[in-house]
């Protein structure tokens, strides 16, 4: 008897629901669901809110800016790619816009970045991270489009080749 194809879930609560990888900086992480100090203490974590990998909207996370995490964002430059796996899927995004911004601006995250209450079109990533090292007074934000999309299956690439 065929069966249905399962819708995909809702991320849980500190549990993990992406992967992370920044060629640049040759860093790996797992990516789990929330963004409170918890949640955050030893991987980046993606606000509940915001898009799913791939998705419209704005995939955003938050990482503490400690050598585990965040603490080389600030390396990275338009174009640099950055890959998020999901279950099925290889994303591949290129950052766009990188800015230091006040705790306070929440629009980094929202559905177009930098722009509350517009209808996305696109998908994006936000990366958010506490600005200067060994402070928090300041964010710094890095902003990448979504530019190709990679089905896993048999002979899928690894993410140090899709990021070429």
């Amino acid at each position: 008897t065929p069966t249905a194809t399962p819708s995909p879930s809702k991320p849980v609560q500190g549990k993990p629901m992406a992967g992370l990888y920044i060629p640049k900086l040759d860093k790996h992480w797992i990516v789990v669901e929330g963004v409170t100090q918890k949640d955050i203490r030893y991987a980046p974590g993606h606000y509940p809110k915001s898009a799913l990998p791939g998705q419209i909207g704005n995939f955003s996370v938050a990482g503490h800016r400690n050598r585990a995490t965040f603490w080389r964002l600030d390396e990275l430059r338009k174009g640099d790619p950055i890959v998020v796996e999901s279950k099925d899927a290889w994303y591949v995004y290129h950052v766009a816009q990188t800015r230091i911004v006040k705790p306070s601006q929440v629009e980094v995250v929202a559905p177009v970045p930098g722009r509350p209450g517009v209808k996305p079109t696109e998908a994006w990533l936000t990366l958010t991270t506490c600005n200067p090292k060994f402070d928090n007074y300041q964010r710094l934000i890095v902003h990448a489009k979504l530019v190709r999309t990679d089905l896993k299956g048999p002979g899928t690439p690894r993410p140090a080749e899709l990021a070429g």
